[in-house]
């Protein structure tokens, strides 16, 4: 049966043209998702830059901590106490030794991600003075080339707040960090923390001296203190979590579709496949012939797709780049190394292993034809939903009924994680497309009702089409159900979660005004103190910092804020599970559940800046409401901040006392804010911004994610009405010798592809629909009842789309075959 296959597919490789595109891009997908993928693993080869002049680093590192899992900026305990002040002594033992400091200072007007160091640090980098002197006294700065000129006078801000220096230097532009130069003394004063220590000590030598203290590092392993390299690694972190979320979406799609269209194929081949039986080929050898078929097709699509994987994956990264979706450096690069390798393996396997698994099936079905049928003149589905067909489609309808349900009531956080929730979304629109040919009758009906009461002769033609060629029908609208339902679910869910966590935010927060930064990376302590001041308000500056506890052999590291806590109630309104917030003070802390101690238990806090306390647990809040929030400190332990974080405050939330006048507090806001790199704005108009800030971001995300695999649904819609087309020539004979004109007969086959894009949104609007329920049961459990929120217009544009592709891919093979005389000889050999 080889070489039937072989000469079947040679003799109709038309019939085959849809398939093969259809695995081709399928692989394709695969192969440039997982190139994407491999490129994550790497960050870029950079040599020392801040310490490349430096012989040994003494640093405090941690090598169990991954600064892409925290929030930004934040340091593990080791990081956060830096070089003891015995280790440094005994470095010191062993040579010149040189503290080094890094600090948050901004000359006003410069980056917010400007740094502080002392001056006997700039030697390692170097930095090179382009005029003027070193700093001599505490009241002088070197800025980089731009801010001012020797002599001038600048102002920089720093934790405390804005001071003015008198420039005594310029350094030369460096590309890998701008940077303000203080005195030792001043750098001492600004930033108590030691990060490392440059010692001129032999190397082995100063190992033995640190132990297990801390790292010494050497040669490249000096750049894990560049900025770059935390950078690199928080950078990339975004995309790692998005490119899995959309090889997810890309895979389910492209496996489906392509499953999809190779059943179709051999459905279209029924009456050839009975021609074989009639003469004497057995269910065996049928079912081994379309097997090889499949894999010879299998076999060079699958080389074809690695081969569009590797174009296309550098266009992919571009396009995330371009997007702000990935770091500026992030490409995908050939090698031949596992990241590269590894993924065309997997897209080759996944493409073969497709076109077989997609034909198996199928294949059974073929040795199942009679031969009987090969006298069949009419194009009826005598049996539309096979056994198989039935059982994974109410599996998958069961499976993600239940699992939306468990979701909903048991899990409702489950929601807030996009990596793991978008495959739930998944279950209902496969279970609807499997169980597509069931309810493909009534929906036809439905939708073609307004025909059959107009009467005429070309809306009984399309409306019975659909309902005589049921799987035809049902195959052609399974590209429309996944374009429309994965737009519907994704776009509708990211949507509805933005919206429910605008809302979470506007049930916390219930201030009148916040200070938020303005052009700075944060807060600083003056702008507090100013703001403290004003009569007649309460507030609470949100500084974080980390504290740490004990998790049976290793330290549990938790993000914290130090807070009044008089003003706290007044001022948000916390996730309480259980206790009371009001008793926070000095010597308690309020918890999350993740930190799985109770109300009136004591634990051990080890904070930032190295010091040990007890503290008593008074309230424990709850983390599936989405909710930032994980530990309240009073603001005793404010100083800790700048050793865990720069030591800035994120916002400052401010409430109004009763009798107090807003406008008079919104002008003494504004005066105390005026030059400090910071502005008051109303709490409503600052959660706009939040909400949209937040709102872009899904948005950037979704189009990622919902772009690759709408572009490959848009291409399978037209493949496969291109398939059901061409395969209909005898229908195009049969309507032309009943009379119909060439115009006549493209407008019935317009108006089919229309019937069958409809069939195909209904099915999407349905499995959506079971989608948006689930989810708006969770968020209602989290943040209360929350509105479903889809962005109809996107969604009726790629509505449109689908249905115009649709009919393009109807009438254009039929205008082609006119051209051709392919009807005209179809209707001969009728």
């Amino acid at each position: 049966m080889l070489s039937i296959a072989l000469q079947t597919l040679r003799v109709r490789w038309a019939a085959f043209v849809g398939t093969f595109v259809a695995l081709t891009l399928g692989a394709g997908m695969i192969a440039a998702m997982g190139l994407e993928i491999g490129a994550t693993l790497g960050l870029p080869e950079r040599a020392p830059q801040r310490f490349a002049a430096a012989p040994v680093v003494v640093a405090a590192l941690d090598p169990e901590w991954d600064p892409a899992r925290h929030d930004p900026g934040s340091r593990s305990l080791i990081q956060a106490r830096g070089i003891s002040d015995a280790l440094a002594a005994e470095v010191e033992a062993l040579g010149r030794t040189v503290p080094v400091r890094s600090f948050y200072a901004q000359l006003s007007g410069g980056p917010d991600d400007q740094v502080g160091h002392g001056w006997s640090s700039a030697e390692f980098a170097p930095y090179a003075l382009a005029a003027g002197r070193p700093p001599q006294s505490d009241n002088e700065v070197v800025v980089p080339t731009g801010g001012a000129g020797p002599g001038e006078r600048v102002t920089v801000f720093s934790t405390g707040g804005p001071r003015d220096y008198t420039v005594a230097g310029v350094t030369a532009p460096a590309d890998f960090e701008s940077a303000v130069f203080f005195t030792e003394a001043e750098a001492a004063r600004l930033s108590p923390r030691v990060e490392a220590l440059v010692s001129y000590g032999a190397p082995e030598a100063v190992r033995q001296a640190v132990g297990g203290d801390a790292e010494v590092l050497t040669g490249d392993r000096r750049n894990v203190l560049d900025p770059s390299y935390n950078a690199d690694r928080e950078a990339i972190d975004n995309t790692q979590t998005l490119l899995p979320i959309t090889a997810v979406v890309a895979g389910f799609v492209s496996i489906f579709l392509v499953a999809s269209t190779f059943a179709f194929a051999v459905a279209q081949r029924r009456r050839e496949i009975a021609l074989l039986r009639t003469v004497g080929a057995t269910p065996r050898q049928v079912r081994r012939m379309v097997l090889a078929e499949a894999f010879v097709v299998g076999l060079t699509s699958a080389v074809a797709g690695c081969a569009l994987g590797l174009g296309a994956a550098p266009l992919l990264a571009d396009g995330m780049v371009d997007l702000g979706l990935a770091p500026p450096w992030f490409t995908v690069e050939f090698s031949t190394g596992p990241a590269v390798w590894v993924p065309l393996l997997i897209a080759f396997c996944v493409g073969l292993g497709v076109a077989l698994a997609g034909v198996w099936a199928a294949s059974r079905r073929a040795g199942d034809v009679r031969p009987i049928e090969a006298l069949r003149d009419a194009a009826v589905d005598s049996r539309t939903m096979t056994s198989g067909r039935w059982l994974y489609g109410l599996m998958a309808l069961a499976f993600g009924l239940v699992t939306i349900g468990w979701v909903a009531v048991v899990n409702p956080g489950m929601v807030m994680v996009p990596t793991r929730y978008i495959g739930v979304l998944m279950l209902p629109i496969l279970a609807f497309a499997l169980l597509a040919p069931v309810v493909v009758k009534p929906i036809a009906r439905l939708i073609t009702w307004p025909l059959g009461r107009l009467g005429g002769a070309a809306g009984m033609l399309v409306r019975e089409s659909a309902l005589t060629a049921v799987r035809r029908t049902a195959a052609t609208a399974a590209p429309v159900l996944l374009t429309v339902g994965l737009s519907i679910s994704l776009l509708g869910a990211a949507a509805t979660i933005d919206r429910a966590k605008d809302s979470g935010r506007r049930n916390q927060v219930t201030a009148d005004f916040v200070v938020t930064p303005d052009g700075t990376p944060g807060v600083n302590e003056a702008v507090t103190e100013r703001v403290r001041a004003i009569p007649g308000i309460d507030v609470v500056a949100a500084l974080p910092t980390m504290v740490y506890t004990r998790d049976d052999a290793r330290l549990a590291d938790y993000e914290a804020l130090a807070v009044d806590p008089a003003a706290l109630s007044g001022t948000l309104t916390l996730p309480v599970d259980e206790g009371n917030p009001a008793d926070l003070r000095d010597d308690t802390i309020i918890v999350n559940d993740d930190w799985g101690v109770g109300v009136g238990e004591t634990v051990e806090v080890f904070m930032a800046d190295g010091s040990t306390v007890p503290l008593r647990v008074v309230a424990v809040l709850n983390t599936t409401s989405g909710s930032n929030d994980v530990a309240y400190l009073s603001t005793k332990y404010a100083g800790t901040a700048k050793y865990a974080f720069t030591g800035l405050a994120r916002r400052i939330y401010v409430s109004l006392r009763e009798g107090t006048d807003p406008a008079t507090v919104q002008a003494a806001l504004g005066s105390a804010t005026a030059g400090l790199g910071a502005r008051a704005i109303p709490a409503e108009d600052w959660l706009g911004e939040e909400s949209s800030e937040n709102s872009q971001a899904s948005t950037l995300g979704m189009v990622l994610v919902l772009g690759i695999a709408i572009v490959f649904c848009f291409i399978a819609i037209v493949n496969t009405l291109v398939m059901a087309t061409s395969d209909r020539l005898r229908d195009l004979a049969i309507l032309r010798l009943a009379g119909a004109t060439p115009p006549q007969v493209l407008r019935v086959f317009a108006a089919e592809s229309l019937l069958v894009a409809g069939v195909g949104v209904l099915l999407a609007v349905g499995a959506s629909a079971v989608n948006l329920a689930g989810l708006r049961l969770a968020l209602g459990q989290l943040v209360g009842a929350t509105p479903v929120s889809v962005p109809w217009g996107t969604v009726a544009l790629i509505t449109v789309i689908s249905a115009g592709l649709a009919v393009l891919g109807a009438v254009v093979p039929v205008r082609l075959a006119f051209r051709s005389g392919a009807v005209e000889l179809a209707g001969v050999r009728e």
